[in-house]
């Protein structure tokens, strides 16, 4: 590995290796004509909810109003579908919940993470997701093999973009901050994750503009094969 100073990639789970809005189609399928709509409104209002929790209690031990990312992700659900005006049926729920926790992983990631691993690069996943949303994930995509640890947030009860989430990385591994080349597909993420100190790259899919505040990330890349790029 040329840049010798990385010692392990942590990738993001959901957008980054998971497409969170590849949903839309059975969300289409329910709900004609609002499958889009309902899959951006679920994944905002799901970001939503995190920010206001860890905000409201960023204390070292863990938020008290903390809730699984797996709870939080069934009630944006909910209160999705009841800004659109949709019908909720525990069914629709029950069928949306369950493609949740098995998302389409982005075409080009096996790959890259079967090259890092040829390479003796340790992988791990620094995710929101609660352990049980993340063993189904991993498991459906075929991914169990490929990854030295998955780690959640769910351990320190506190959510990205919070110190603490991202100090999960250091602890487990040993390493310091500029040690982990830190992916993500969500700006804010990788922006948190710079604040911290890792070594970033953004993996920019929707081809966004920067965010106008915050330090840039040290990488940027259209999709996960930008990885191999920045470890040369």
């Amino acid at each position: 590995m040329s840049n010798t100073t990385i010692q392990t990639v942590v990738f993001d789970a959901y957008g980054t290796l998971f497409d969170v809005y590849s949903i839309g189609a059975l969300a289409e399928r329910l709900y004609p004509g609002q499958g889009a709509a309902l899959s951006v409104l679920w994944r905002d209002k799901q970001i939503e909810y995190t920010r206001l929790i860890s905000l409201s209690d960023p204390s070292p031990q863990g938020s008290r109003h903390y809730q699984s990312f797996w709870d939080i992700t069934r009630l944006s659900l909910r209160y999705a579908l009841a800004r659109l005006g949709l019908a909720h049926t525990h069914a629709n729920e029950d069928a949306l919940m369950a493609q949740y926790a098995e998302l389409s992983a982005f075409p080009e990631n096996l790959a890259v993470l079967r090259t890092l691993r040829e390479r003796g690069v340790a992988t791990a996943i620094l995710s929101n997701g609660s352990p049980e949303m993340l063993a189904s994930a991993v498991h459906s995509a075929g991914m169990s093999e490929l990854l030295d640890a998955v780690l959640s947030v769910d351990s320190v009860r506190q959510f990205k973009t919070t110190p603490t989430s991202y100090q999960i990385v250091t602890d487990h591994f040993g390493l310091t901050p500029a040690e982990v080349l830190f992916v993500s597909s969500n700006a804010w993420d990788v922006m948190g994750a710079t604040w911290f100190g890792f070594t970033t790259l953004w993996v920019n899919r929707q081809g966004l503009p920067p965010e106008a505040i915050g330090p840039a990330p040290h990488h940027t890349g259209r999709d996960l094969t930008a990885v191999l790029q920045v470890l040369g």
